[in-house]
């Protein structure tokens, strides 16, 4: 109780602490924790709607806007949507870059144990969009895992070949080749989703992330839809954000299907994706060499030397300019909020630190 009054401020009668199991635009699917505690074999957990508060997250540039994973708390009403007050601190969260010059980063999923990056092995198996979901994984807080999907459309050759590129790209990184049609890699699959393990499912519409969903929960949860044979590009049969959980306890988060991933704000340790890049940067005679034309640079004689390739230090410098470029676009975003409104309110001061 002392935790809501000194988080609230109300009545901690009627608020509760529950956590996003689907976002529904501006509307929150919620399961109560309480609920869960106090229900008894066989019964079914409480779940409820909730909407944001205005003034706890409209009005303030810093709220972290909740997804699915996050534990909230809110005020119950249960003669409709009860109302969401706080979002409490996050353990993991996978944010990308808002598209939309002006807005904050988009949650993706929140308080996961594992990111399961899925990528099929047909035209959208890519080393450049893995490197960067690899690089968003990374910042994300979770245990990333490749899961090659519609690995019973190729061959030994083919899949031995693809496992050998991303092992020189991630050495680090656990891949498991997975078939819904055969069976493929879904015992191993199933060790990693012990009982109160969450994972969110990412990659982009047609890679068979709703197939997996559905096999593994053991019936139809989600619609699924053909891809295009010409170019392997899939439809958008997944629209929302939303928590499926297993016989076991697990918990499966899935997402829509992205694209491409523009890198956020936020910090985060790539020495699993770019480590040996990086230590050659840390070598280099010079502190502000630009690897072009400076005597003594590691990266560029790595590079002549055939270490790494010149492709995979150019993602590398993409990828750490998009993150520049991301912080910014927030601190340009916050110093527009410094700016009196037209009802003259006073300017709040806020610093790159915030």
């Amino acid at each position: 109780m002392e935790f809501y009054q000194e988080n609230c401020g109300r009545n901690t009668d009627n608020t509760g602490r529950g956590m996003v199991i689907s976002v529904h635009r501006d509307r929150y699917e919620l399961l109560e924790h309480r609920a869960a505690e106090t229900a008894g074999a066989g019964e079914a957990l409480e779940r409820r709607f909730a909407v944001l508060k205005p003034s706890a997250y409209y009005r303030s540039p810093q709220a972290a806007f909740p997804t699915v994973g996050d534990e909230v708390v809110f005020e119950r009403n249960d003669a409709g949507d009860s109302i969401i007050l706080e979002t409490l601190p996050r353990r993991s969260c996978f944010l990308r870059a808002n598209p939309t010059m002006g807005l904050p980063d988009q949650a993706v999923a929140a308080n996961f144990d594992y990111v399961f990056l899925v990528m099929s092995l047909n035209r959208d198996f890519h080393l450049g969009k893995l490197t960067r979901y690899l690089a968003a994984a990374a910042k994300a807080g979770g245990t990333a895992v490749l899961l090659l999907s519609k690995a019973d459309l190729v061959g030994a050759q083919e899949l031995a070949d693809c496992r050998g590129k991303v092992a020189r790209l991630a050495p680090e990184l656990l891949v498991l080749p997975v078939s819904t049609v055969s069976g493929i890699g879904q015992a191993e699959l199933q060790q990693l989703l012990l009982p109160g393990k969450k994972a969110v499912f990412l990659g982009s519409s047609g890679v068979g992330k709703s197939s997996l969903i559905n096999y593994l929960m053991g019936e139809e949860v989600m619609k699924t839809g053909s891809i295009r044979e010409a170019d392997s590009q899939g439809r958008h049969t997944t629209t929302g954000r939303q928590c499926f959980f297993l016989p076991n306890g697990a918990v499966l988060m899935d997402t829509p299907g992205m694209r491409t991933i523009m890198m956020s704000r936020a910090e985060g340790d790539l020495s699993d994706v770019f480590g040996t890049i990086e230590s050659l940067i840390a070598s280099c005679r010079f502190g502000n060499c630009t690897h072009k034309t400076e005597p003594g640079c590691a990266v560029r004689e790595a590079i002549e030397r055939g270490e790494i390739e010149q492709k995979q230090y150019e993602e590398y410098v993409a990828l750490r300019t998009e993150e520049r470029r991301a912080r910014g676009r927030e601190l340009h975003r916050l110093k527009r909020l410094e700016r009196p409104g037209k009802y003259g309110k006073k300017e709040r001061r806020w610093s790159a630190e915030e």
